[in-house]
């Protein structure tokens, strides 16, 4: 079980910085970031066992923050997906390439856990990769193994995250495997009214935990954008609407002691297309330059 806490996922990436240049964050930026987010938070989600999650639990050990993070791999696709709309395709020699190094990342995030004991909270597989448009497709049988396998090098939880929907249909191998489920829930992507977004993410947590009983359920994402284009309604991406579906669902967490990892703390220019409204871009709750949204001002000044 994981205990309940006040979770965000954390990616620390400036104006100027990105895992694609390998332009990292610094020391400072992240003592500076994380000192911000211990106020409020109890636990930070990561991607990747790489440079930045490094220097994070790096900086967290030597401060001795009260934070725990949530930390995963990203596998590198081992099914070739003509589905995916920018480029899912696989040979047979990248696949098997892959599966190699998808074992050496586990190893990695295996040796994080066990020299960063006390400031991990879990470990997690890979996240939305067995989603039907995945750019690294993963079949839910694979994952179910790379469960067990890091089960095998940890004490602490191993969980997947992924889409609610992609639980239900094709979650039934994984979840006898992990500690505990991760759903992620984004109303927008469904062009869903903020009006009934709320209702939309709570439907996904009680299906989850009706077809699990057995396990605990808890939100690794769910979010709101603050910029959009046509793949979502753009009129109900801004800041009011942010707040209001925020505020409903961090009132139900906190009551029903569901822990709930907010997508995200800061803003991501690096991300997704050229397109300034690209949503990919806008999901913080404070901007790239650390000021707060209007959800987020009444926490961070």
């Amino acid at each position: 079980m994981i205990p309940f806490g006040r979770a965000i996922c954390y990616s620390g990436y400036r104006e100027n910085e990105s895992p694609i240049t390998k332009v990292y964050p610094t020391y400072a930026e992240v003592l500076e970031d994380l000192e911000l987010l211990s106020k409020h938070f109890d636990y930070i989600r990561m991607y990747d066992p790489y440079t930045h999650a490094q220097t994070v639990l790096k900086v967290l050990k030597d401060h001795k923050l009260p934070l725990k993070v949530m930390i995963g791999v990203e596998p590198r696709g081992e099914i070739s997906n003509p589905n995916c709309p920018w480029g899912g395709l696989h040979s047979d020699e990248e696949i098997e390439k892959n599966k190699v190094t998808n074992y050496e990342q586990l190893d990695l995030l295996a040796s994080l856990c066990n020299e960063y004991p006390e400031q991990v909270l879990a470990a997690a597989v890979g996240n939305e990769c067995t989603s039907d448009w995945h750019h690294n497709l993963m079949a839910p049988e694979t994952m179910a193994k790379h469960v067990k396998y890091l089960k095998s090098k940890v004490k602490h939880p191993v969980t997947f995250c992924e889409g609610a929907y992609y639980w239900e249909t094709k979650g039934k191998l994984i979840a006898k495997e992990v500690d505990f489920i991760s759903i992620h829930s984004y109303p927008m992507w469904h062009k869903i009214p903020v009006e009934q977004a709320f209702d939309a993410t709570i439907k996904d947590y009680v299906t989850n935990t009706q077809k699990y009983p057995k396990k605990q359920v808890i939100f690794t994402e769910y979010g709101w954008t603050t910029e959009a284009t046509q793949n979502m309604r753009p009129g109900d991406a801004n800041e009011i609407n942010q707040k209001k579906y925020l505020d409903q669902v961090i009132k139900w967490s906190e009551d029903n002691k569901v822990t709930m990892f907010v997508f995200e703390a800061f803003d991501e220019p690096w991300k997704g297309s050229n397109n300034p409204g690209e949503p990919e871009k806008h999901w913080g709750i404070m901007d790239v330059k650390r000021k707060p949204k209007f959800y987020a001002k009444k926490y961070f000044k």
